[in-house]
């Protein structure tokens, strides 16, 4: 199965419009399905294919709201999440409340992160993207166990 990849630097239009690129349009079509679930995450949106959503939601049932941890967690990530479609022209229309918890603008960066896409705001993708250079060290030997290379 096709997955998310790339850094695409992009313009909301007049709307809060989002126009997907190719490639993460051919990730689309192979899936048939145009539905994302779109929520914040840290300082930028997180954009979920729904079959992803699902599996996230059914994972949810099984713990225990009685955990006020899991509570905050379903407040803050699963009570704001918002279905989305896209449109026959592959524009994403991202609601107005979802661009201010993200302080998206302008200048917009989507970013392919596997079976996700995070949609920033420029400025605040590129300093995030710096001081993660710059700690690089700290996390490669996990990324090692996981990639195998």
């Amino acid at each position: 199965m096709a997955v998310f990849r790339g850094q695409y630097y992009h313009n909301l239009d007049e709307k809060g419009r989002i126009v997907f690129p190719s490639r993460l349009r051919e990730v689309f079509k192979e899936r048939s399905d145009k539905r994302l679930v779109v929520t914040s995450l840290d300082n930028y949106l997180l954009a979920i294919p729904y079959s992803e959503w699902s599996a996230i939601e059914e994972k949810a049932k099984k713990h225990s709201i009685l955990k006020k941890e899991i509570r905050a967690f379903q407040r803050y990530f699963m009570s704001g999440a918002i279905d989305c479609k896209l449109d026959s022209q592959w524009r994403l229309l991202i609601p107005p409340a979802l661009r201010e918890r993200a302080g998206l603008q302008k200048e917009i960066v989507l970013a392919g992160m596997v079976k996700t896409i995070e949609i920033w705001n420029r400025d605040s993708f590129e300093e995030d993207l710096n001081v993660s250079r710059g700690r690089s060290e700290d996390f490669i030997d996990k990324a090692a166990d996981l990639l195998e290379i």
